[in-house]
């Protein structure tokens, strides 16, 4: 599982937390709306301070923008680091948006993991997100070793609508898993990298 902490945890509740069989935290910096570079920078610094005494995994929710203001502390980082749902990029710009080669180069030096998940966040073509595949196929290709599947279930709002608070609790959306299920075989042909996306790589991560 992954946790949620702040930085005044106690170490005896992380500890806790790895014997209950956590293996990493999760910086939800895009449902929060954090997009100063600096901020991004010391979240991610305290995160994988915090954590790596356990070899956790430093989960991250943000935009393209972010990762490409953090790619150097991802390449040096002392734990794991995963970037959720295709690393926040958008179907509709391309490979070569700003900050998605920064991903795919971190996914192609094996520093990082990047979830293929969530389709439907990236996409303007739900319920299939045919046009997701480039983006996928980029990735998968760039390192298939570093790529993991999710469907995002239970499928929350992500981004906070306006006059909310990010703890309010929302409606989940009505997302068809085994739709997006179908895609994978799309975006990956070979059985053999399917098995890695789905089995061998969660397994080494988790």
């Amino acid at each position: 599982g992954i946790a949620v902490i702040d930085d005044k945890t106690p170490e005896r509740e992380l500890d806790a937390m790895g014997r209950a069989g956590v293996r990493g935290i999760r910086l939800n910096l895009a449902t929060a709306g954090i997009s100063d570079p600096s901020v991004v920078r010391q979240r991610f610094q305290t995160a994988a301070e915090r954590v790596k005494s356990r070899n956790w995994q430093v989960q991250i929710f943000t935009d393209p923008a972010m990762i490409s203001a953090i790619k150097d502390l991802v390449a040096a980082s002392p734990v794991p680091v995963v970037f959720d749902h295709f690393g926040g990029a958008k179907a509709e710009l391309g490979t070569q948006q700003p900050g998605f080669p920064e991903l795919v180069e971190l996914v192609r030096s094996g520093k990082a993991y990047v979830k293929i998940s969530g389709a439907y966040r990236a996409s303007r073509l739900a319920p299939d997100c045919a046009d997701v595949a480039p983006l996928a196929r980029a990735l998968i290709a760039a390192n298939p070793d570093r790529v993991v599947w999710g469907t995002d279930w239970p499928h929350p709002g992500g981004v906070t609508p306006a006059g909310r608070k990010p703890t309010d609790v929302t409606p989940m959306l009505q997302i068809d898993d085994g739709r997006l299920l179908n895609q994978l075989v799309v975006w990956a042909p070979d059985p053999t990298i399917r098995r890695k996306i789905l089995v061998d790589n969660p397994a080494r991560l988790y």
